[in-house]
Order: C-alpha cells, then sequence, then structure tokens
C-alpha cells in the first residue's frame, strides 16, 4: 500500500492527477466515527509534516495526525484506505 504522505504529495505537486475532486475521510476520537472533508478545506503546516490542520464550522482549528486518515477519495471514487 502507498504510505498516506506519499499520495498526499501526488495530490499536492502532480499537477494532473491533483485536478481532481479529493475528499478525505480521518478517524474523530470524540465522534468514534471517520468523518469525510474536502481536501481543498484542510491545509499542512511546513514545519509540521506528520499533521494536516483544519478549521471546523465553528471556527475551531484542529491539528490532526496524518495517521488518523483512513480513506481517501477522487472523484468519489476510493482510491485508498488504511488497512489497519
Amino acid at each position: 500500500m502507498l504510505p498516506i504522505q506519499d499520495l498526499l504529495n501526488r495530490i499536492r505537486w502532480d499537477e494532473d492527477f491533483g485536478r481532481a475532486a479529493f475528499s478525505i475521510g480521518y478517524y474523530d476520537r470524540v465522534e468514534k466515527t471517520i468523518v469525510v472533508i474536502p481536501m481543498k478545506s484542510i491545509g499542512f503546516p511546513p514545519d509540521r509534516p506528520g499533521v494536516f490542520e483544519l478549521t471546523d464550522s465553528e471556527g475551531g482549528q484542529h491539528t490532526i495526525p496524518l495517521h488518523r486518515i483512513k480513506v481517501v477519495y477522487r472523484n468519489g471514487e476510493l482510491i485508498w484506505q488504511r488497512t489497519h
């Protein structure tokens, strides 16, 4: 399986591949469910390579480790899934 960091880098830096609509699903420890969000709504802090950041609907900032990403969709099709 392709490491999530490699897939995220391809999405961000491969112009042809990255033109699609991507969504990621991460495990929310509070809700105990997988939350799917558009990739365009997250950021990658340059000084912390193992995390992504997002702002929730109430304006709260969250930093989430990449190991909590469980699925990635490209144009609505599942292209990556963590097996463990």
